[in-house]
């Protein structure tokens, strides 16, 4: 059944030193034709290139479309989410990178369950096309074992938990302060936080195969191994974390 309680999609793109990448991303987001309105909100985290001017005249140059520019002082992709969520206004909210890792063309169908009312919560899987080509070996077994270790400790299996592609109602979130800066907000601290609310409405997290092209830390892949390890001992700390 398919509801029509929803009208606006908030696009949350935290950016740091995304200035090669992130103008080709706001015109695919711009480009995608969803059901709901569409609001873009990216949020500079402290960038020292040239981000914040370019991102600044693209939204000065595409009057057509709602689109904010944010400046987080605090570093961290966490804290970059946090200062979007705080100003977004659409009734569903979806994180997107800006480093064409992920491809906004999948929006409608992460979209898809949350509109037809069947959850609340949707998680892109990158492992979800067989055609999609796995980052280096490190990222890979980096991901899945979070994986597996975030299913052991929250007892569901969400397929990617460290998917950038999390899209959820935006009514779940609202008046919640989440405490996380870094790249443990998206999946230690939201992850465990999603389930335990989606349980209230015997819901759970939907999961939908995604495109997915990935990058070197070369080509500026942020994401380190020391984050893996915080990750694990948040995933811990936020299991037993009162909502």
């Amino acid at each position: 059944m398919i509801t029509n309680n929803y009208k606006k999609l908030s696009i949350l793109v935290p950016a740091y030193n995304e200035q090669k990448t992130v103008i080709r991303l706001l015109y695919k987001v711009k480009a995608v034709k969803t059901p709901l309105e569409k609001e873009i909100i990216v949020i500079d985290n402290n960038s020292n290139d040239n981000t914040n001017k370019l991102v600044s005249e693209w939204i000065s140059e595409n009057k057509d479309i709602c689109a904010k520019l944010l400046k987080e002082k605090v570093r961290g992709k966490g804290a970059a989410v946090r200062s979007g969520m705080k100003v977004a206004t659409g009734d569903i909210l979806i994180m997107q990178d800006a480093d064409l890792e992920y491809d906004p063309a999948d929006y409608n169908e992460l979209l898809k369950p949350i509109i037809e009312g069947k959850t609340k919560v949707v998680y892109g899987n990158r492992l979800g096309f067989k055609e999609n080509t796995t980052a280096h070996l490190s990222f890979y077994i980096g991901g899945r074992a979070m994986t597996i270790v975030g299913t052991l400790i929250f007892g569901k299996n969400v397929k990617d938990i460290n998917t950038c592609y999390k899209v959820w109602t935006a009514d779940l979130t609202k008046n919640v302060e989440f405490k996380e800066n870094g790249f443990a907000f998206d999946f230690a601290e939201i992850t465990p936080f999603f389930i335990k609310s989606l349980k209230k409405d015997k819901m759970e997290i939907m999961i939908v195969p995604i495109h997915f092209y990935p990058r070197t830390i070369a080509e500026g892949k942020k994401v380190q191994w020391i984050d893996g390890v915080y990750g694990i001992w948040a995933m811990l700390k936020y299991k037993f974390k009162n909502i």
